[in-house]
């Protein structure tokens, strides 16, 4: 079936350019909706190593988009407004828009986060400066 490959696609996170290669945030962010060719949702792949801090210390919020990030792997410290929650894969944390929200790793294993949105095809988001304490669990910087 000729015509079938045009109606799928199949992508290799690790296909997708990590942003954050030679930066000091510890961690990877691939997006990879563009290869995917997605028009509807948008999907980036985040790893966060141990006792990392991905954000370091910073958050953000969506004017317009609700996110679903899928823990796939390890434990995360999530923060949306004022609550902080620990939350172990598998699982799932839903987003309001314009609900500040980070997160890191203080723990020993990797955590992989699978963050899934309406793909709007522009820029949404806003980032919070000191967002939160620095966490003496989770480093700030690639090391």
């Amino acid at each position: 079936m000729k015509g079938a490959m045009a109606d799928y696609k199949i992508v290799n996170a690790d296909d997708a350019q990590d942003h954050y290669a030679g930066s000091d945030v510890p961690g990877e962010f691939r997006r990879l909706t563009d290869l995917l060719g997605a028009e509807q949702v948008a999907v980036t792949l985040i790893r966060v190593p141990p006792h990392s801090d991905f954000e370091q210390g910073t958050g953000h919020y969506h004017d317009e988009i609700e996110e679903i990030y899928i823990v796939a792997r390890g434990t995360l410290t999530f923060r949306a407004g004022d609550d902080v929650h620990r939350v172990s894969a598998p699982a799932a944390v839903r987003v309001a828009p314009k609900t500040p929200r980070s997160h890191r790793n203080e723990g020993d294993e990797p955590v992989e986060i699978w963050a899934i949105s309406k793909q709007l095809g522009r820029q949404d988001a806003t980032k919070i400066d000191d967002f939160w304490e620095a966490s003496p669990d989770a480093a700030q910087n690639r090391g």
